[in-house]
This record gives structure tokens, C-alpha cells and sequence, in this order.
């Protein structure tokens, strides 16, 4: 459950740094920019706001996939892991000298006898 919240708290993360970086003008305009040259009417400080909501959503992205991360190697060894995990454990483990098969008997099989010569 916690770690559905967090996927869903990451991708929300994630929307919004694109969101963020795609506002940006290259040269630092951003949302500031506007017909003229000037920002008489405009907010000043628009590149800046950008600019810190950026490195805030980069900073909870990180701390949401560490997050996930951890709770996730937290569980695969408490024994709830997936059932692919459990069966990659079964194929990976060692098979047996022999490779399980039952032994083949010393002597070969005595051929059935030939009915159709004459």
C-alpha cells in the first residue's frame, strides 16, 4: 500500500519536473517573457521560482525512488517476494551430479528378437 502511494507520489514528481523544465526559456526568460523587453508589468523573479521548484521536485524524485527501493528489498526478504522471484530461486539452485536423472543400469537392454528373417 505505501509503496503504491509512493509510485504514484514519483510519477506525479515527475510530470511536474517536465512540466517545470518545459516552461523554462533557455536563456532565462521563462514566464517572465513577454512582448517587450521590458518587465514593468511582468514578475521579476519568475526564472528563479523555476529554477528552485526544479531542484526541489529533482531532490523528491530521488528521495521517492530511494524510498521505493529500500521498501522493496525490505520485502523480498521478509519471504513475501514476487512469484517470479520465487521461481528464478527454484531454477537457479544447483541441480544434483547427474542432473537428477535415474541411473541408467550397467547392462543394455537385450534386443527383441528379429521375427521376420527366415
Amino acid at each position: 500500500m505505501a509503496t503504491t502511494l509512493l509510485i504514484v507520489l514519483l510519477v506525479i514528481a515527475c510530470v511536474a519536473l517536465a512540466f517545470f523544465i518545459l516552461i523554462q526559456n533557455p536563456k532565462g526568460g521563462g514566464l517572465a517573457t513577454g512582448g517587450a523587453s521590458s518587465n514593468m508589468f511582468g514578475v521579476q523573479r519568475t526564472g528563479d521560482v523555476l529554477e528552485k521548484g526544479t531542484w526541489v521536485l529533482l531532490a523528491l524524485i530521488v528521495v521517492f525512488s530511494l524510498a521505493i527501493t529500500a521498501m522493496s528489498k525490505n520485502s523480498t526478504t521478509t519471504g513475501t517476494g514476487s512469484k517470479i522471484d520465487s521461481h528464478i530461486n527454484k531454477t537457479a539452485a544447483p541441480s544434483p551430479i547427474g542432473g537428477g536423472l535415474p541411473a541408467k543400469s550397467a547392462a543394455p537392454a537385450a534386443a527383441p528378437a528379429d521375427s521376420t528373417k527366415k
